[in-house]
């Protein structure tokens, strides 16, 4: 019965029972592919052994005390993190637009505190997407998810993404921050050019000004690397993170340089679930595998691999798919059909993904996956386009 829920959601009619690495079962015992890992969260699959056993023993000794109190796994999450990015302090939270408030947060604290109170405005770019609070989705800017939620939240300043001409002239001295996503998900699955990820650090550099960079969606493994700018050799001063740190346990963190993070100072921010025993034990055990030697190079092998089999999708199905987009193993369908029609296609071969913006069909699979599911993907694919070729 679904009578009783806000009706928030067009859902599928589709119930699951249980999910085991890459698949996921009815109660039936119909079998899908999941190329979608819940909007690419479940990276480390269903049921993986390792979280399983994490959370149970974490659930046997304590659920929650509150951030009135040490919480010792978070300490050692924190720490992880920073031993092995550009942090040097980690906010724990339960979500993706919970770190992204928290990074905007101290956008405005850091100024404030180093006496430039005016710096309170943000950069950020057309198409993008930070969640769906109102203050993310002023940040966004995009019509469809503004409409009914008037008036939008002031202090955003919208630009082209890739576009440095447009970043430069919408710079002003109210303006504290540029934030942009490494690899934009809902927007299409659109990665940034390196060299724009370089060009924005020596702006925010020269402005003195905070890059701030979502890897919600684009981090935690799924571009091959643990974080999606890594390719860009540049960092940044704040990043969100969120849906693969907890393979599906809701976490999300804010990470930031001891500078960036000064002015967050006891009082300043807070949250009564974020950061407590069960979610930094899932965390935990996440970093445990994504960190083994050789897990992020097998993502890297798979993605070319994949990528290399959808381009020769994408050149004998012109009239149905026209590009594929994206890094590792997030990746877009550019559709020629209604990316609608393909995701049906692939619904009725059992296979599961993801739409986007810009006519877009999403492929996140959990990273996981390897030869056999990425050949498993590409006879479903096959049979979906074919079906939709021939009418």
């Amino acid at each position: 019965m679904t009578d009783a829920l806000m009706e928030t959601y067009a859902r599928f009619d589709i119930a699951f029972e249980r999910g085991e690495g890459a698949y996921l079962y009815t109660a039936t015992g119909e079998s899908y592919l999941d190329f979608a890992s819940g909007i690419a969260v479940t990276s480390l699959g269903h049921g993986h052994p390792h979280l399983v056993r994490a959370l149970q023993e974490q659930a046997a000794r304590l659920w929650h005390v509150s951030n009135l109190f040490r919480i010792p796994e978070g300490e050692r999450l924190a720490a992880r993190l920073a031993e092995r990015t550009f942090a040097e302090r980690v906010f724990f939270c339960n979500s993706g637009v919970e770190a992204i408030e928290a990074g905007i947060k101290l956008v405005r604290k850091y100024h404030d505190a180093t006496g430039n109170p005016k710096r309170w405005r943000i950069i950020t770019c057309s198409q993008s997407f930070h969640g769906r609070t109102l203050t993310a989705i002023a940040a966004s800017g995009n019509p469809k998810y503004m409409e009914g939620f008037s008036p939008a939240v002031p202090g955003f300043d919208h630009v082209a993404f890739n576009n440095m001409n447009e970043l430069r002239n919408a710079i002003t001295d109210e303006t504290a921050a540029i934030l942009v996503e490494p690899v934009q998900g809902e927007g299409g699955v659109r990665p940034a050019d390196l060299e724009y990820l370089r060009a924005v650090r020596q702006v925010c550099d020269e402005y003195g000004l905070l890059l701030f960079f979502d890897e919600i969606q684009c981090g935690m493994g799924r571009s091959g690397k643990l974080f999606a700018h890594e390719w860009s050799g540049v960092t940044p001063d704040v990043m969100a993170v969120a849906k693969g740190i907890g393979s599906g346990f809701p976490l999300g963190a804010c990470l930031a340089t001891e500078k960036a993070a000064q002015g967050l100072t006891p009082g300043t921010h807070g949250t009564t679930f974020g950061g407590n025993p069960l979610a930094m034990a899932v965390g935990n055990a996440v970093l445990d595998v994504i960190l083994e030697d050789g897990f992020l190079d097998a993502v890297d092998r798979t993605a070319r691999d994949l990528w290399q089999r959808l381009q020769d999708l994408v050149r004998r199905y012109p009239q149905v798919i026209e590009e594929v987009r994206g890094a590792g193993l997030m990746l877009g369908l550019k559709c020629v059909v209604p990316n609608t029609d393909l995701m049906a296609a692939l619904r009725k071969e059992h296979m599961l993904t993801v739409g986007a913006g810009d006519n877009v069909a999403r492929l996140l699979p959990p990273l996981i996956i390897r030869e056999a599911e990425v050949s498993d993907a590409m006879q479903r694919l096959e049979r979906a386009c074919r079906a939709l070729a021939e009418g």
